[in-house]
Order: C-alpha cells, then structure tokens, then sequence
C-alpha cells in the first residue's frame, strides 16, 4: 500500500483496497472495448462515454449507440443502476459518479472502470465520493503513465487504500456529505447566477452606449445650454478626418476614397451622428506572417513582441501581455504596428478585440485599426465590435475553422458619435466595466473557494470528523 494507507485511522474503520470491498458475485472491471465499426445510431444499447463521467456527477452528455446483438457478441458488461464510474482518462484523471440509470440498456468504453459491490458490504456512493476527494486524487497522480495523454490502469487503481468504515458509518458520512453539498451547490448556483447577471449588464452597457442611451449626447446638452464650445457633429468629424487624409496623402500615389457604409436597414441613429466605416475613420489591415514554415525558429525570440489570437482573447479588451517575441528575422517578414492599434481576431473566435498598450507584430489571423482622430475613438470602436460580435460571426463559412476575411470588417457600419461625445461615452463605460470586473473577481473568488470547501468536506468525511 502507498503512503495514503499508513495514516491514522479513526477506531473501527480499516485500510482496504477497491478489489476488498468487491465480493465475487461484484464487479471491478474496465468497460468494453468497442470500436466505431462496433457502433450504430440505430442501435438499442447505449455507449456510455468518457465524456458522460463527471467530477461527482453523471453528466449525460454522449449520443454513441449499438445493436444488442453486437454487445452479445463483444460479451459486454451492462451496466445497472447505482454502478461507481471511474474515468481512467483526463480531464480530471480519475474523476467518478454514480451511473444513475438509463431507458436503454448500457454500456460503457474501455477507458471507464466499473465497480459494483455485489453482496459486498460497502455504499457506492461512499466510494464514489472518496475517489474524487485529493487524497485519492493524489495517489492516482503518483501512478499515472502515458506520454501524451495520461490515463491509470485499472491494476494501479487495485493499489490505492481507502479509509473504510463500517458500513452504517458510510451511510451517514454519505448523508452529510449529500446535505452539505446540497448548500455548496445551492452558494454555487447563485454565483453562477450573478456571474450570468454581470455578463448581462456588461452587453447592455455596450449596446446602450453605441446607441446614444448611456450618456447625453452634445445635441441634448446643446439644447440644454450646458454646452460651452461650438458642436462639432460626427458628420463634421468625419468630414475632418477624411479632409486631413487626403492632405496628408500627397507623395504616396494616387488617392483613393475609402467606400461610405451601405446604410440601408440601418436604424435610425440619435441626432448629431454618423454612419461611418474603419476604412473612413483610419487605417484597416491584416498583420503579416508570411514566412513558411511558421515554427522555424529564426523568427523568434527576440524583441518585438508578438501578439496572436489568444492573447487578444485574454486581454479584457487592452491588451498588456504578450506570449511571443520576433527576432529581427520575424520583423523583416512581419510589421511592428504602433501602441493605440486595435486589434480584432478574424480567425478562430471571430471579433475578439484589444488594443495595443505596446508596439507589436501580429498574424494575418488578426486585423489592426489604427485612427488619427483620438484615442477615444479607438476604444469606442473597440466598444462598438463587441457589441457586433455575433452579427460578424454569421458572416463565417459553415466550416469547422471559423473565420472572416478583412472585406466584411471593411464594411461594417459604425454609428459614430461627436469626438466629445465619444469621450464621455469611453470614460462612463470604463468606469462602469470596472465595477463589472471587480465583482467578477470577487464572484471568481467564491467559485474557486467553493472548490476547495468541497474537497475539504471530502477530506473531513474521510479521516471521520463529519460524523
């Protein structure tokens, strides 16, 4: 026996392996190699996956089925109610529950352990519960084995010592385990509810914002005669940034006006705005990577920061870590794009968003906008793809890689307040967002705490101070 069975034990409980507690007319057996070949939509017998075991729940996820006359042949074990699964696979490894029963006969894949007291004098969900607390956990760690996906024998299970109890001990230790986590998960449930609500509020502060809903717009405070310098409308703006393009254009070939947004269907937009496009407001580009093969190690470490898709994805739209360098090999096929740029993913999750708070390189998976207008501006596009994200998204081909091209960003219309407008509406949206994430934070926190309240009912149930 390893270490876990060397411990003290409270009086009447015994060190005693998996296979002890299982009588002969039990079972301790890994589920049933079954391949795809072996497996039919049509069929009457479930196959139960690694995916349908859970962390202390049975999850019922797969949708895998074959004939009864193929699981006779295979002489499969089928399942019954109340059977302890124990996932022999990550994620996490040596997870169990309970199988409660299905309106199919069942059974389950090779990479699942099944055991069933039989006559056996031991509760199945006592057994359940100690796999899945850290000291069982743990042991399982120390015996794992394979190089690119671990996995647990089944022999090595038949190793580990569990703490048993007398039998009506099980029972009560079971009892109060059920009754606390019964709590837990009601605490669990109303975080998640919370952590739902914010993410809420979140879109609802962006949508609104866009919409000229957050704040007053400069034509209301016109009206109101709280307005001291003269209005310049987002037509006036556009038309100044516009202008100012063209001036400074002089020496760089032939001019070409950047396309105006198709605007039929659009909705009515608050007085004193615009439809614009990112072409329109400033400079819209796919990064460069264009070197072959990509995993050549010339290309990095060095350093330029080099930004990609997960790490925009992480960013909370601004983005302060980089994962990667590029080496001045990476530079010269690359471009090292300026602090402000706005940087929206066009591949994989489609319209993640971050602005740079650093000069970076980055893939042609990743579009940069850059303005010459005022940084609010950046960030009140930033705002304004977010609220966009899933109307781009429909844009993606019916592929497994989901991803658009920089033609539909092109053409996205932005509703494009006052530039005093814009800066108003940037300040109460980042002010209001930063409530968002402390609360998260705090909502996170609880979770993870939630966590490890649970093992530490585990922990109390299996040295005997529950009971």
């Amino acid at each position: 026996m390893s270490e876990l069975g060397t411990s003290h034990l409270p009086k009447g409980w015994a060190w005693k392996t998996i296979p002890d507690l299982v009588r002969n007319d039990g079972v301790f057996i890994d589920g049933d190699w079954v391949e795809s070949k072996d497996q039919d939509s049509n069929g009457n017998v479930r196959l139960i996956q690694l995916a349908d075991v859970g962390d202390g729940v049975y999850r019922d996820k797969s949708d895998r089925f074959m004939t009864k006359k193929k699981a006779d042949e295979l002489r499969c074990t089928f399942l019954k109610d109340g059977d302890v699964l124990i996932a022999r696979m990550p994620d996490p490894l040596g997870r169990a529950c309970i199988f409660p029963g299905d309106p199919k006969p069942s059974v389950t894949v090779v990479d699942v352990a099944i055991v069933r007291s039989g006559k056996g004098e031991f509760d199945h969900s006592w057994l359940a519960n100690f796999v899945n607390a850290h000291e069982f956990r743990s042991a399982i760690s120390g015996l794992q084995a394979g190089s690119t996906r671990k996995r647990i024998s089944r022999g090595n299970l038949a190793t580990i010592p569990l703490p048993v109890p007398p039998l009506p001990e099980q029972h009560k230790i079971v009892a109060e385990i059920e009754k606390q986590f019964t709590r837990l998960e009601a605490g669990v449930a109303a975080l998640r509810r919370v952590q739902a609500n914010l993410k809420h509020y979140r879109a609802a502060v962006l949508k609104a914002a866009c919409e000229g809903k957050l704040v007053p717009t400069e034509v209301e405070l016109a009206k109101n005669g709280n307005r001291k310098s003269k209005l310049e409308t987002g037509e006036a703006l556009l038309a100044r940034i516009l202008t100012e393009r063209r001036q400074n254009w002089q020496g760089r070939g032939q001019y070409k006006e950047p396309a105006a947004p198709d605007t039929v269907g659009l909705p009515p937009l608050p007085e004193g705005w615009t439809w614009a496009t990112m072409p329109q407001l400033g400079e819209l580009n796919r990064g460069k990577s264009k070197h072959r093969p990509r995993d050549d190690s010339r290309l990095y470490d060095g350093p330029y920061p080099f930004i990609q898709t997960g790490d925009i994805r992480r960013s909370r739209g601004t983005i302060r870590e980089h994962t990667q360098t590029y080496s001045e090999f990476g530079l010269q096929q690359s471009r090292l794009w300026p602090e402000g740029t706005l940087c929206i993913t066009i591949a994989a999750n489609i319209a993640e968003t971050g602005i740079l708070k650093f000069k970076s390189c980055f893939p042609d998976s990743v579009v940069g906008f850059t303005n010459n207008a005022h940084p609010d501006t950046t960030r009140y596009v930033e705002f304004f793809i977010r609220t966009a994200k899933e109307k781009l998204a429909q844009f993606a081909p019916a592929t497994a890689q989901k991803n658009i091209n920089l033609d539909v960003l092109q053409k996205v219309a932005i509703p494009l307040p006052p530039l005093a407008e814009q800066t108003r509406i940037v300040a109460e949206v980042e002010r209001r967002l930063s409530v968002v994430e402390e609360l998260e934070s705090v909502v996170t926190a609880n979770l993870q705490r939630a966590t490890r309240l649970r093992q530490s009912i585990l922990q109390k149930a299996f040295t005997g101070e529950l009971t």
